[in-house]
């Protein structure tokens, strides 16, 4: 259970006027994509925002660094109260801002914060190929243990210019009512296009020779698919104004290709196990790790009204 230190403001209940805040969490590096990002979502749904920088004291030995609860926490206080400056500066008003400084690791504190959130927000720091190997995403860690949708936004991202495309990255269409239900309503709520990309690949063995025709046949047999996962959202505008994409080859190729320049990209995750065990699936991690766009982790059991309620 995570020990809350310090709550400055208290955290918005979802029985309160601007209830179902969306929560950013903030770490100790550069966080002002995650919040131009979510100070946006907020604005537009007319919800709070609601901060969250957790410090992680080290216990005290003979290798570490003796540093004092209270040391860390004005450290903390610092780095919350510049995040909480740049937010208020971002909504202007328009929405209420609030935050905690709370102690223990990120991973907990935000899936505590996030339990009755509207949506959870963090910023995404591109790792090298050596630091991948030891790190594991928070965001990934968060949305392994919530239902609520979890966004994580690489760190120098801003809204890009031009025409505005969502995303929807599809494993298995006749699965994919969660993904393409959240797609759906973020491209409705940005006034954007919706793009859905989905992988196939032949099943192939050693020596054998592929008909050229069949490539069609497997692409023709892929796009209807997708098209019967988009007429049973029951929705017609969006089952036809949605440009599908059907794409030879690796999933997180196909992905990424098509997210190039979009306003974000929503895929989904692994049914969240709690209390360990689980985890957001292998594609869905290597996008994480990859994207360059806000990639929306969408609840594998959520409901429409959950997004944009």
């Amino acid at each position: 259970m995570t020990d809350v230190s310090v709550v400055p403001t208290p955290t918005p209940s979802a029985t309160e006027p601007h209830g179902r805040p969306i929560v950013v969490g903030v770490g100790p590096e550069e966080v002002d994509a995650a919040l131009e990002f979510a100070a946006a979502e907020a604005t537009r749904a007319g919800c709070g925002l609601h901060l969250v920088h957790a410090v992680h004291v080290v216990p005290a030995g003979p290798e570490n660094i003796l540093v004092t609860s209270v040391d860390a926490d004005a450290w903390g206080g610092e780095i919350l109260a510049s995040a909480v400056k740049r937010a208020e500066d971002l909504v202007d008003g328009a929405v209420p801002v609030t935050h905690e400084l709370q102690h223990g690791a990120p991973v907990p504190a935000l899936v505590e914060a996030g339990r009755t959130a509207r949506m959870v927000v963090l910023e995404h720091r591109h790792l090298s190929r050596v630091a991948r190997i030891v790190n594991r995403t928070v965001a990934g860690g968060v949305a392994a243990h919530l239902r609520v949708p979890v966004v994580a936004v690489p760190s120098g991202w801003t809204t890009p210019e031009g025409p505005a495309v969502v995303v929807a990255g599809v494993d298995v269409p006749e699965r994919a009512s969660e993904v393409l239900s959240a797609a759906a309503a973020e491209a409705r709520a940005r006034g954007a296009a919706l793009r859905v990309v989905h992988s196939w690949a032949l099943p192939v063995h050693e020596g054998m020779v592929i008909d050229p025709g069949e490539h069609h046949r497997w692409a023709d047999r892929s796009r209807a698919e997708v098209r019967a996962a988009l007429d049973a959202l029951g929705d017609e505008s969006v089952a036809i104004e949605a440009d599908v994409v059907v794409h030879p080859g690796r999933a997180v190729e196909a992905i990424l290709e098509a997210c190039a320049g979009a306003q974000l990209l929503v895929i989904g995750r692994h049914d969240p196990l709690v209390p360990v065990g689980s985890h957001i699936g292998p594609v869905a991690r290597a996008v994480l790790r990859e994207a360059t766009c806000p990639v929306l982790l969408a609840s594998p059991r959520a409901h429409r009204s959950a997004y944009h309620a």
